[in-house]
């Protein structure tokens, strides 16, 4: 099944925007956020928000995740694998339905939110201009951001196989 029959049959659907998010998905995020965008997809889930997270972006970052987030955005990583770390990005805080993923660069703070719960798997990126480069560099890259975004739900649907299945 190619990637677009992947996110077609999952149906995952989108919001950019912090005008757009409801109070709940906002209040995920411990900073005020210049750029939000949420992926979101109907599943039944069967794993915890950690897990999920895994699924989406692995315990150490692949080696385009490493040219993308250390490359052109300069965020620093985590190096290696660790219990208190999803592919580089340090876990801030974890509940039972949701997880937050944080990491930064000299102009950019970046949250990742990866909420798993009443039969939705959801991605929410929170990104913070520190600096006027943050918005030079973040901007163009958020269009690219957008369209893989979809495909990092999809790919961790099916990396989880059969604890992952599409709702009707």
């Amino acid at each position: 099944m190619s990637k677009t029959e992947e996110q077609d049959r999952y149906r995952v659907k989108s919001l950019v925007g912090a005008g757009e998010m409801t109070e709940d998905v906002l209040a995920r995020s411990t900073m005020h956020a210049d750029y939000v965008d949420h992926f979101f997809v109907d599943v039944a889930v069967a794993a915890t928000p950690e897990r999920w997270a895994r699924a989406m972006f692995g315990d150490v970052p692949t080696a385009a995740e490493r040219f993308i987030w250390q490359g052109l955005l300069q965020l620093k990583l985590i190096g290696g694998w660790t219990p208190t770390s999803v592919a580089g990005w340090r876990i801030a805080e974890a509940t039972s339905q949701w997880i937050r993923l944080e990491t930064r660069s000299h102009s950019l703070t970046v949250h990742l939110v990866i909420h798993a719960a009443n039969g939705r798997l959801e991605l929410t990126t929170f990104v913070r201009y520190d600096r006027g480069l943050g918005r030079w560099v973040w901007v163009p890259l958020s269009a690219v951001h957008r369209r893989l975004a979809p495909s990092v739900l999809t790919d961790a649907i099916s990396r989880l196989g059969s604890r992952a299945t599409p709702r009707v």
